[in-house]
Protein backbone atom coordinates (compact mmCIF):
# COMPACT_ATOMS: atom_id res chain seq x y z
CA UNK A 1 0.00 0.00 0.00
CA UNK A 2 1.07 3.58 -0.62
CA UNK A 3 1.62 5.55 2.55
CA UNK A 4 -0.24 8.86 2.81
CA UNK A 5 1.36 12.26 2.48
CA UNK A 6 1.87 13.39 6.07
CA UNK A 7 3.93 16.56 5.62
CA UNK A 8 4.00 19.29 2.99
CA UNK A 9 6.79 21.81 2.57
CA UNK A 10 5.67 25.13 1.09
CA UNK A 11 7.78 27.89 -0.38
CA UNK A 12 5.81 31.06 -0.95
CA UNK A 13 2.31 30.01 -1.97
CA UNK A 14 3.24 26.67 -3.56
CA UNK A 15 3.85 23.22 -2.10
CA UNK A 16 7.42 22.40 -3.04
CA UNK A 17 7.89 18.97 -1.43
CA UNK A 18 5.78 16.23 0.10
CA UNK A 19 6.76 13.54 2.59
CA UNK A 20 4.90 10.24 2.79
CA UNK A 21 5.02 8.00 5.82
CA UNK A 22 3.27 5.84 8.37
CA UNK A 23 2.23 6.41 11.98
CA UNK A 24 1.15 3.98 14.67
CA UNK A 25 -0.28 5.00 18.04
CA UNK A 26 -1.32 2.19 20.37
CA UNK A 27 -1.82 1.49 24.04
CA UNK A 28 0.10 -1.06 26.09
CA UNK A 29 -2.31 -3.82 25.05
CA UNK A 30 -1.71 -3.05 21.39
CA UNK A 31 -5.13 -1.47 20.84
CA UNK A 32 -4.98 1.03 17.99
CA UNK A 33 -5.61 4.69 18.67
CA UNK A 34 -4.30 6.04 15.35
CA UNK A 35 -3.02 4.12 12.34
CA UNK A 36 -1.91 5.84 9.15
CA UNK A 37 -0.21 4.00 6.33
CA UNK A 38 1.45 0.58 6.44
CA UNK A 39 2.16 0.08 10.13
CA UNK A 40 2.83 -3.64 9.78
CA UNK A 41 5.84 -3.36 7.48
CA UNK A 42 9.06 -4.02 9.45
CA UNK A 43 11.38 -1.03 9.73
CA UNK A 44 14.78 -0.58 11.32
CA UNK A 45 14.17 1.67 14.34
CA UNK A 46 17.81 2.74 14.48
CA UNK A 47 18.55 5.11 17.38
CA UNK A 48 14.91 5.65 18.27
CA UNK A 49 15.03 2.62 20.60
CA UNK A 50 18.12 3.53 22.61
CA UNK A 51 16.11 3.91 25.82
CA UNK A 52 14.81 0.35 25.35
CA UNK A 53 18.31 -0.91 24.57
CA UNK A 54 19.44 0.49 27.94
CA UNK A 55 16.91 -1.57 29.91
CA UNK A 56 19.11 -4.70 30.36
CA UNK A 57 21.95 -2.54 31.69
CA UNK A 58 19.74 -1.06 34.40
CA UNK A 59 18.14 -4.42 35.18
CA UNK A 60 21.60 -5.95 35.69
CA UNK A 61 22.31 -3.48 38.49
CA UNK A 62 25.01 -1.54 36.64
CA UNK A 63 23.88 1.87 38.01
CA UNK A 64 24.28 0.69 41.59
CA UNK A 65 27.55 -1.09 40.97
CA UNK A 66 29.20 1.79 39.10
CA UNK A 67 27.51 4.74 40.75
CA UNK A 68 25.57 5.88 37.70
CA UNK A 69 23.15 8.74 38.30
CA UNK A 70 20.59 10.45 36.04
CA UNK A 71 23.25 11.86 33.72
CA UNK A 72 24.68 8.43 32.93
CA UNK A 73 21.24 6.90 32.33
CA UNK A 74 20.22 9.76 30.04
CA UNK A 75 23.42 9.55 27.99
CA UNK A 76 22.97 5.78 27.61
CA UNK A 77 19.69 6.55 25.81
CA UNK A 78 21.12 9.45 23.81
CA UNK A 79 22.00 10.43 20.28
CA UNK A 80 24.07 13.32 21.54
CA UNK A 81 25.69 16.19 19.70
CA UNK A 82 29.23 15.61 20.93
CA UNK A 83 29.20 18.70 23.13
CA UNK A 84 31.66 18.85 26.05
CA UNK A 85 28.89 17.96 28.52
CA UNK A 86 28.14 14.79 26.55
CA UNK A 87 31.76 13.72 26.16
CA UNK A 88 32.42 14.28 29.87
CA UNK A 89 29.56 12.03 30.98
CA UNK A 90 30.57 9.19 28.65
CA UNK A 91 34.20 9.44 29.75
CA UNK A 92 33.07 9.29 33.38
CA UNK A 93 30.95 6.21 32.69
CA UNK A 94 33.88 4.39 31.13
CA UNK A 95 36.20 5.32 33.98
CA UNK A 96 33.75 3.93 36.52
CA UNK A 97 33.49 0.70 34.55
CA UNK A 98 37.28 0.46 34.52
CA UNK A 99 37.62 1.04 30.77
CA UNK A 100 38.53 3.91 28.47
CA UNK A 101 37.54 5.18 25.04
CA UNK A 102 39.53 2.47 23.28
CA UNK A 103 36.86 0.00 24.42
CA UNK A 104 34.20 1.80 22.38
CA UNK A 105 33.43 0.07 19.08
CA UNK A 106 31.19 2.82 17.68
CA UNK A 107 33.80 4.62 15.58
CA UNK A 108 34.55 8.33 15.57
CA UNK A 109 32.89 11.24 13.79
CA UNK A 110 32.86 15.00 14.18
CA UNK A 111 30.30 16.33 16.66
CA UNK A 112 26.98 17.19 15.05
CA UNK A 113 26.94 20.27 17.27
CA UNK A 114 28.73 22.86 15.14
CA UNK A 115 30.14 24.82 18.07
CA UNK A 116 31.67 21.65 19.53
CA UNK A 117 33.09 20.64 16.15
CA UNK A 118 34.59 24.09 15.56
CA UNK A 119 36.12 24.11 19.05
CA UNK A 120 37.82 20.78 18.36
CA UNK A 121 39.16 22.01 15.04
CA UNK A 122 40.43 25.29 16.51
CA UNK A 123 42.30 23.31 19.15
CA UNK A 124 43.95 21.23 16.44
CA UNK A 125 42.21 18.08 17.65
CA UNK A 126 40.33 15.34 15.86
CA UNK A 127 37.23 13.58 17.17
CA UNK A 128 37.41 10.30 19.05
CA UNK A 129 34.81 7.63 19.69
CA UNK A 130 33.66 9.71 22.67
CA UNK A 131 32.25 12.26 20.21
CA UNK A 132 30.21 9.64 18.38
CA UNK A 133 26.52 10.34 18.96
CA UNK A 134 26.12 6.72 20.10
CA UNK A 135 29.02 6.64 22.57
CA UNK A 136 26.69 6.78 25.58
CA UNK A 137 24.73 3.76 24.37
CA UNK A 138 27.97 1.88 23.81
CA UNK A 139 29.19 2.80 27.30
CA UNK A 140 25.92 1.37 28.60
CA UNK A 141 26.50 -1.87 26.68
CA UNK A 142 29.99 -2.13 28.17
CA UNK A 143 28.58 -1.52 31.64
CA UNK A 144 26.08 -4.33 31.09
CA UNK A 145 28.85 -6.71 30.04
CA UNK A 146 31.03 -5.94 33.05
CA UNK A 147 28.08 -6.05 35.47
CA UNK A 148 26.98 -9.39 34.05
CA UNK A 149 30.50 -10.81 34.30
CA UNK A 150 30.93 -11.46 30.58
CA UNK A 151 33.82 -10.50 28.34
CA UNK A 152 33.04 -7.08 26.82
CA UNK A 153 35.10 -7.95 23.75
CA UNK A 154 32.91 -8.19 20.66
CA UNK A 155 29.97 -6.62 22.48
CA UNK A 156 28.59 -5.28 19.16
CA UNK A 157 28.19 -8.75 17.63
CA UNK A 158 24.62 -10.10 17.37
CA UNK A 159 25.52 -13.30 19.27
CA UNK A 160 27.27 -11.53 22.14
CA UNK A 161 25.34 -11.89 25.43
CA UNK A 162 24.82 -8.10 25.54
CA UNK A 163 23.12 -7.99 22.16
CA UNK A 164 21.12 -11.13 22.86
CA UNK A 165 19.74 -9.43 25.99
CA UNK A 166 18.97 -6.27 24.04
CA UNK A 167 17.17 -8.18 21.28
CA UNK A 168 15.12 -10.11 23.83
CA UNK A 169 14.10 -6.87 25.55
CA UNK A 170 13.03 -5.24 22.28
CA UNK A 171 11.00 -8.26 21.17
CA UNK A 172 9.39 -8.64 24.58
CA UNK A 173 8.24 -5.02 24.71
CA UNK A 174 7.08 -5.01 21.09
CA UNK A 175 5.24 -8.30 21.48
CA UNK A 176 6.66 -9.65 18.24
CA UNK A 177 9.82 -11.25 16.89
CA UNK A 178 12.29 -9.18 14.91
CA UNK A 179 11.87 -9.67 11.16
CA UNK A 180 15.46 -8.95 10.17
CA UNK A 181 18.83 -7.84 11.49
CA UNK A 182 21.26 -5.36 9.96
CA UNK A 183 24.22 -3.31 11.14
CA UNK A 184 23.55 0.17 12.48
CA UNK A 185 25.75 3.19 11.83
CA UNK A 186 27.60 2.59 15.10
CA UNK A 187 28.14 -1.12 14.31
CA UNK A 188 25.60 -2.64 16.73
CA UNK A 189 22.73 -4.79 15.42
CA UNK A 190 19.52 -3.02 14.48
CA UNK A 191 16.47 -5.27 14.56
CA UNK A 192 13.54 -4.66 12.20
CA UNK A 193 10.12 -4.41 13.85
CA UNK A 194 6.73 -3.19 12.61
CA UNK A 195 5.64 0.29 13.61
CA UNK A 196 2.67 -1.21 15.46
CA UNK A 197 5.06 -3.26 17.58
CA UNK A 198 7.38 -0.33 18.18
CA UNK A 199 4.46 1.80 19.30
CA UNK A 200 3.37 -0.93 21.69
CA UNK A 201 6.91 -1.15 23.05
CA UNK A 202 6.86 2.55 23.86
CA UNK A 203 3.40 2.35 25.41
CA UNK A 204 4.75 -0.34 27.73
CA UNK A 205 7.87 1.74 28.34
CA UNK A 206 5.54 4.61 29.29
CA UNK A 207 3.37 2.61 31.66
CA UNK A 208 5.32 -0.45 32.83
CA UNK A 209 2.33 -2.55 31.76
CA UNK A 210 3.14 -6.29 31.47
CA UNK A 211 6.85 -5.69 32.05
CA UNK A 212 7.24 -7.24 35.49
CA UNK A 213 8.43 -5.23 38.48
CA UNK A 214 12.15 -5.16 37.67
CA UNK A 215 11.77 -4.08 34.05
CA UNK A 216 8.98 -1.65 34.88
CA UNK A 217 11.19 0.02 37.48
CA UNK A 218 14.08 0.18 35.01
CA UNK A 219 11.85 1.78 32.37
CA UNK A 220 10.58 4.39 34.83
CA UNK A 221 14.12 5.14 35.94
CA UNK A 222 15.44 5.65 32.40
CA UNK A 223 12.43 7.72 31.38
CA UNK A 224 12.76 9.95 34.43
CA UNK A 225 16.47 10.46 33.84
CA UNK A 226 15.90 11.50 30.24
CA UNK A 227 13.08 13.87 31.14
CA UNK A 228 15.15 15.52 33.86
CA UNK A 229 18.25 15.74 31.68
CA UNK A 230 16.88 16.25 28.14
CA UNK A 231 19.97 18.23 27.14
CA UNK A 232 21.95 15.00 27.32
CA UNK A 233 19.53 12.98 25.18
CA UNK A 234 20.14 15.13 22.08
CA UNK A 235 21.73 18.50 22.77
CA UNK A 236 21.56 22.25 22.41
CA UNK A 237 18.80 23.31 20.05
CA UNK A 238 17.93 19.73 19.04
CA UNK A 239 14.31 18.67 18.47
CA UNK A 240 14.02 15.89 21.08
CA UNK A 241 15.69 17.97 23.77
CA UNK A 242 13.44 20.95 23.04
CA UNK A 243 10.28 18.84 22.99
CA UNK A 244 10.99 17.19 26.33
CA UNK A 245 12.03 20.49 27.89
CA UNK A 246 8.77 22.05 26.71
CA UNK A 247 6.43 19.22 27.75
CA UNK A 248 8.21 17.77 30.78
CA UNK A 249 6.83 14.52 32.14
CA UNK A 250 4.08 14.35 29.52
CA UNK A 251 6.32 13.14 26.70
CA UNK A 252 9.43 11.05 26.17
CA UNK A 253 10.62 11.25 22.57
CA UNK A 254 13.58 9.86 20.67
CA UNK A 255 14.49 10.03 17.01
CA UNK A 256 16.47 7.67 14.83
CA UNK A 257 18.12 7.85 11.44
CA UNK A 258 16.17 7.59 8.18
CA UNK A 259 13.03 9.34 9.33
CA UNK A 260 12.17 7.25 12.39
CA UNK A 261 10.70 8.76 15.54
CA UNK A 262 9.25 7.07 18.63
CA UNK A 263 7.56 8.57 21.67
CA UNK A 264 5.90 7.60 24.93
CA UNK A 265 3.02 9.49 26.52
CA UNK A 266 2.92 8.25 30.14
CA UNK A 267 -0.24 10.11 31.19
CA UNK A 268 -2.21 8.78 28.23
CA UNK A 269 -0.53 5.35 28.37
CA UNK A 270 0.28 5.53 24.67
CA UNK A 271 3.22 4.80 22.42
CA UNK A 272 3.94 6.40 19.04
CA UNK A 273 6.10 5.10 16.18
CA UNK A 274 6.73 6.98 12.93
CA UNK A 275 8.60 6.22 9.73
CA UNK A 276 8.94 8.67 6.84
CA UNK A 277 9.37 6.90 3.52
CA UNK A 278 12.12 9.18 2.24
CA UNK A 279 14.09 9.10 5.49
CA UNK A 280 13.45 12.80 6.07
CA UNK A 281 14.20 13.84 9.62
CA UNK A 282 12.49 17.22 9.20
CA UNK A 283 9.27 15.41 8.29
CA UNK A 284 9.51 12.92 11.16
CA UNK A 285 9.82 15.79 13.63
CA UNK A 286 6.71 17.53 12.31
CA UNK A 287 4.73 14.27 12.23
CA UNK A 288 5.72 13.54 15.82
CA UNK A 289 4.80 17.03 17.02
CA UNK A 290 1.45 16.92 15.20
CA UNK A 291 0.61 13.48 16.56
CA UNK A 292 1.48 14.52 20.10
CA UNK A 293 -0.55 17.72 19.77
CA UNK A 294 -3.49 15.60 18.59
CA UNK A 295 -3.19 13.17 21.50
CA UNK A 296 -2.67 15.54 24.42
CA UNK A 297 -5.89 16.41 26.29
CA UNK A 298 -5.80 20.00 25.03
CA UNK A 299 -3.79 21.59 22.21
CA UNK A 300 -0.53 22.94 23.53
CA UNK A 301 0.52 26.45 22.55
CA UNK A 302 4.08 25.36 23.28
CA UNK A 303 3.86 22.93 20.36
CA UNK A 304 2.95 25.46 17.67
CA UNK A 305 6.55 26.03 16.61
CA UNK A 306 7.16 22.28 16.43
CA UNK A 307 4.02 21.42 14.46
CA UNK A 308 4.44 24.14 11.80
CA UNK A 309 8.07 25.24 11.85
CA UNK A 310 8.99 28.08 9.50
CA UNK A 311 11.18 27.46 6.49
CA UNK A 312 13.96 30.04 6.59
CA UNK A 313 16.75 30.95 4.19
CA UNK A 314 20.37 31.75 5.04
CA UNK A 315 19.46 35.35 5.90
CA UNK A 316 16.92 34.17 8.44
CA UNK A 317 13.97 35.24 6.31
CA UNK A 318 10.83 33.12 6.55
CA UNK A 319 10.23 31.86 3.02
CA UNK A 320 7.75 29.06 3.67
CA UNK A 321 6.67 26.47 6.17
CA UNK A 322 6.80 22.77 6.97
CA UNK A 323 3.34 21.57 8.00
CA UNK A 324 1.36 18.38 8.65
CA UNK A 325 -1.46 17.44 6.30
CA UNK A 326 -5.08 17.00 7.29
CA UNK A 327 -4.42 13.30 7.95
CA UNK A 328 -2.78 14.31 11.23
CA UNK A 329 -5.38 16.86 12.33
CA UNK A 330 -7.17 16.52 15.64
CA UNK A 331 -10.66 15.05 15.07
CA UNK A 332 -13.55 17.47 15.37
Amino acid sequence: MDNPVLVEVSRGTLVESRHRGAVAVVDADGAAVLMLGDVDRPVFPRSAVKALQALPMVEAGAPERFGFAEAELAIAAASHGGEPMHVAVVARMLARIGLDRTALACGAHWPSNQAAAHALARAGLTPTALHNNCSGKHAGFLALAVAAGVDPGGYVEPQHPVQRDVKAALESLAGTAAAACAVDGCSVPTWALPLSGLARAFARFATGRDLGPVRAAAAARIRAACLRRPELVAGSGRFCTRMMAALGERVFIKGGAEGVMCAALPQQGLGIAIKCDDGGGRAAEVVAAAAIARLLPEPEAALAGFVRPPLRNWNGLTVGRIAPTAALSRPG
